[in-house]
């Protein structure tokens, strides 16, 4: 059975780069960042990238079914049993669509939902700071934080209710969070 963990942190949380280093450090442990493939799609100017684009672009969530169909299919080629999936879900429709899937799957069990907490001043100048691509402006910060905030108390309640979210703080140094985030998906695999 695959055993999956999701991330969810504000934009300049720092979760795709604590997943990514957990995977680095522990071979039987794969991590996809939602936010990365869907900018590779994008990138590859294929139709489904330029649909993905016109939202990226805006700040705003890509559709429901690119998501999942995109997670599903990343899930299922998983060289390991741990999958770290980061940035999702970003809405109750994402949450709502991934729980019905996992209930219909036996193969795949979600551990956790692991929030990487952070206050905004501190992600706004993470992500100021990269400016990684188009979407890394004050302007497109503002939106992606309302879109990311509006549904996390509900989000929260969800899994709180599933005895399945555990949060960590993303204010200590790198070294800090990821050894935490790390030892407790060891207690839970």
């Amino acid at each position: 059975m695959k055993k999956l963990f999701l991330i969810i942190g504000a934009p300049g949380s720092g979760k795709t780069t604590d997943a990514e280093l957990i995977a680095k450090q522990n071979n039987q442990i794969t991590h996809y960042s939602t936010g990365d493939m869907l900018r590779a799609e994008a990138a590859s100017g294929s139709t489904l990238g330029k649909e993905i684009e016109s939202y990226i672009s805006k700040g705003l969530i890509v559709p429901i079914k690119i998501a999942i169909e995109t997670i599903v299919n990343a899930i299922k080629k998983a060289p390991s049993d741990i999958i770290i999936i980061d940035g999702y879900p970003r809405s109750m429709e994402q949450l709502n669509a991934l729980d019905e899937y996992l209930q219909t799957d036996s193969s795949l069990e979600l551990g956790s939902v692991i929030e990487v907490r952070v206050s905004e001043e501190t992600a706004r100048d993470r992500v100021l700071g990269r400016a990684r691509g188009a979407d890394d402006n004050n302007e497109v910060f503002n939106n992606r934080m309302k879109v990311y905030t509006e549904p996390l108390a509900e989000i929260q309640d969800f899994y709180s209710a599933k005895n399945l979210l555990h949060v960590i703080s993303g204010e200590g140094t790198i070294e800090e969070i990821v050894s935490e985030m790390e030892s407790f998906i060891k207690t839970k695999i």
